[in-house]
C-alpha cells in the first residue's frame, strides 16, 4: 500500500507553472543598502579604521584557545561552506527537483549564482590582496595589497549562496520562510567558525555575507537569460530526437526481400512505364524512379552497346520488328 510520501517522489505529469522572482522596488533597495555597506566595509578596512583594530583584537583574545572543547565539532561544521562539498549536496537535491518537475531551472539558477560567486568573490580576493590572521606581519595593519586571498570570505560567501538558493527556490512562502531562516542560520555559523579557527578576519566574514547576499539579490535579473538558455536546451534535444532514424524493436522480425520478388516488381515496374518488355536480368535491384531508356526514332550516332527499341507500326523507315532487349 503506498502512502503520501511515496507517492511524493513520483515524477509529475506536467511541468508546474512556476513564476520566477522578478526584481521589485523592495528587492532593488535591499540590493542598493547591501551594495553601499559592502562598499562601507572595504572603505573601512582600506583606511585602517576602527574595523581593523576590532579585526586584530578578535584576533589576539584567540577564541580556539579560550573555548577548545568546540574545536573538534567546528572542523567538521566548517565544511558546510566549502564550495566542493555543499554544491555536489545542493545540485543533487536540485537535481531530482529538475527531473521531478520536467525543468532545467533548479539547476541552471545553480549554475548562474556559483558563476557569479566565483568572478565577483574571486576578484576582489585577489584585487586586494589581504593577508590572513595567520600569516600577518605587523600589529595593527590592515594587511592588504599583501598576496593574501582571503578578503572577503569565500567560506562565507559560498554558505549564503549555496544554502540561500534553496530558499530562492523554494515554491511556497512557507517553505521560503523555513529555508530562509536554515541558510541564515548555517552561514552565520560558518563564518564564526572561520574567526574561531583564526583563519580570517571579523571583517572578512562581515564582507563575505554582504556578497553572497548581492547575489541572491541580483539573481532575478538573470531570470530572463535562465529562461532562454533552458529553452535552447530543449529545442536542441528535440532537434536531435526528431533526426534519429526509427529504429525496430529488438527481437521483431526483419523484411527478407528474395531475388525473386525483385525481378517480378522489376517487370511490373517497367511495363507499368511503357515499356516493350522486360530487360532486368535476374535478381537485380530495382529502385522505383527508374524508367527504361526510350530512344529516339532517328538518332544520329547510337552510343557504342546500346540497342533501342524502335516502333513496329506508325515508322515510315522500320527495316524489322522490334526485338525485346535481352540481358548480357
Amino acid at each position: 500500500m503506498r502512502t503520501d510520501i511515496f507517492a511524493r517522489l513520483d515524477r509529475e505529469p506536467e511541468p508546474p507553472k512556476i513564476v520566477a522572482p522578478r526584481m521589485s522596488r523592495h528587492r532593488a533597495a535591499l540590493f542598493g543598502g547591501t551594495l553601499a555597506f559592502y562598499l562601507a566595509i572595504v572603505f573601512a578596512v582600506l583606511v585602517t579604521s576602527w574595523l581593523v583594530v576590532l579585526d586584530w583584537k578578535v584576533m589576539l583574545f584567540r577564541p580556539y584557545q579560550q573555548w577548545p572543547e568546540l574545536h573538534a565539532f567546528l572542523d567538521y561544521y566548517v565544511v558546510l561552506g566549502q564550495r566542493g562539498p555543499t554544491a555536489v549536496m545542493v545540485a543533487c537535491w536540485l537535481g531530482w527537483r529538475s527531473w521531478r518537475q520536467h525543468t532545467l531551472r533548479p539547476l541552471l539558477v545553480l549554475g548562474t549564482s556559483l558563476l557569479l560567486l566565483n568572478v565577483t568573490v574571486g576578484a576582489v580576493k585577489l584585487g586586494l590582496g589581504r593577508l590572513g590572521p595567520h600569516y600577518a606581519t605587523q600589529i595593527g595593519s590592515a594587511e592588504m595589497f599583501a598576496g593574501g586571498d582571503i578578503f572577503p570570505s569565500g567560506h562565507t560567501a559560498n554558505a549564503v549562496v549555496t544554502w540561500g538558493i534553496l530558499a530562492y527556490l523554494a515554491t511556497t512562502p512557507r517553505a521560503r520562510r523555513y529555508l530562509s531562516a536554515v541558510s541564515a542560520t548555517v552561514s552565520l555559523g560558518v563564518g564564526l567558525t572561520t574567526v574561531y579557527i583564526g583563519t580570517h578576519w571579523l571583517s572578512d566574514v562581515v564582507l563575505g555575507w554582504a556578497a553572497g547576499l548581492l547575489i541572491l539579490l541580483a539573481l532575478p535579473w538573470f531570470e530572463p537569460l535562465i529562461a532562454r538558455t533552458e529553452s535552447w536546451i530543449f529545442d536542441v534535444r528535440e532537434r536531435r530526437r526528431a533526426g534519429r532514424p526509427v529504429r525496430a524493436p529488438e527481437g521483431a522480425p526483419q523484411p527478407v526481400l528474395l531475388p525473386q520478388s525483385i525481378a517480378v516488381e522489376g517487370a511490373a515496374l517497367a511495363a507499368g512505364a511503357g515499356a516493350p518488355g522486360a530487360h532486368l536480368a535476374t535478381g537485380a535491384r530495382v529502385r522505383a524512379h527508374t524508367v527504361p531508356t526510350v530512344c529516339p526514332e532517328r538518332p544520329a550516332v547510337a552510343p557504342a552497346g546500346t540497342r533501342c527499341a524502335q516502333p513496329e507500326h506508325g515508322s515510315r523507315g522500320a527495316a524489322s520488328p522490334a526485338r525485346p532487349m535481352t540481358g548480357g
